[in-house]
């Protein structure tokens, strides 16, 4: 069960001020242990935040905050953490594939960003490790998308493929193919109700989707299976049966056959990464219980 607050981040000058505004409303026994999903790369202990001019020290804010433990990771990666242990009514599956036991898995999804994370099984549960795959850059295969990077090039300079596969991506590609100016929400909205201009949109970037994801597919082995995360991903989870997504992720030659047994899935779940974040809290609880 969450206590779920949305809070502005402009209300407050630190994640400690946030923080110690939170624990002091929320009454009963203070937490012994916390877990913090920040945007960005977490490194070590000095963790500096991508989208806020916001920096800390984790065992400085613990202290602060008066928690015993904190673990800080990065967001997809509680992401990942949360994916795995899903149930089939929070995943929609496109196409077919069957997962191998003890294989990788591939979490990757665009919402804000392109975000990237790998799931390897271990003896006694599994180990994420987060990545950084929306910053490879992006590359043309048909005349369509070599327009498209054309266009993109000239406005961004380089271009990586979160550029294109994000939420402000859609709205690039929009522009692009249409001459439309319109919201990532109006878009796929328009298309679920099958207007034709932002349809064949959302099949252009879902093309170009499965093609990135099946590059990283190949690059992982993921043979666990793929999960597409991201709150783009998830509201776009209808049209993926319809377009050009399997097609695109298993036109590999020669490796179509391998990437036709790899079994792909939309998270349709509101908050997996707050599931994530929950089942590492649980974790770091368990270790400072007594033996």
């Amino acid at each position: 069960m969450f206590d779920l607050r949305v809070e502005a981040n402009d209300s407050y000058a630190s994640l400690e001020d946030l923080f110690g505004v939170y624990l002091s409303n929320i009454g009963g026994p203070r937490p012994r242990a916390g877990v913090f999903a920040v945007a960005g790369p977490v490194d070590g202990d000095e963790v500096k935040m991508t989208n806020r001019a916001w920096h800390f020290s984790r065992p400085e804010l613990a202290r602060t905050l008066g928690l015993d433990a904190l673990t800080v990771l990065n967001d997809f990666a509680a992401l990942a953490h949360g994916v795995v242990g899903l149930g089939p009514q929070n995943l929609v599956t496109v196409g077919t594939g069957k997962a191998v036991e003890g294989a990788p898995m591939l979490v990757c999804g665009p919402g804000t960003g392109l975000g990237t994370a790998l799931v390897l099984p271990r003896a006694e549960g599994y180990e994420v490790l987060p990545g950084e795959g929306g910053h490879v850059r992006f590359g043309a295969v048909t005349s369509e998308e070599a327009r498209v990077l054309a266009h993109l090039v000239q406005d961004l300079g380089p271009v990586s493929v979160e550029h294109v596969l994000s939420g402000a991506g859609l709205v690039r590609l929009h522009r692009i193919l249409s001459g439309e100016v319109a919201t990532s929400h109006s878009i796929i909205t328009a298309a679920l109700s099958g207007q034709r201009n932002e349809r064949e949109t959302c099949h252009v970037f879902l093309r170009l989707l499965g093609r990135v994801v099946g590059d990283f597919a190949l690059l992982t082995l993921a043979r666990g299976g793929v999960f597409i995360s991201g709150g783009v991903g998830a509201a776009m989870a209808q049209l993926f049966a319809e377009s050009p997504f399997r097609a695109a992720f298993e036109d590999h030659p020669p490796y179509q056959a391998r990437l036709a047994a790899i079994p792909v899935r939309v998270v349709v779940h509101p908050t997996p990464g707050l599931v994530g974040a929950a089942e590492v809290g649980r974790r770091l609880l368990a270790a400072l219980e007594p033996a």
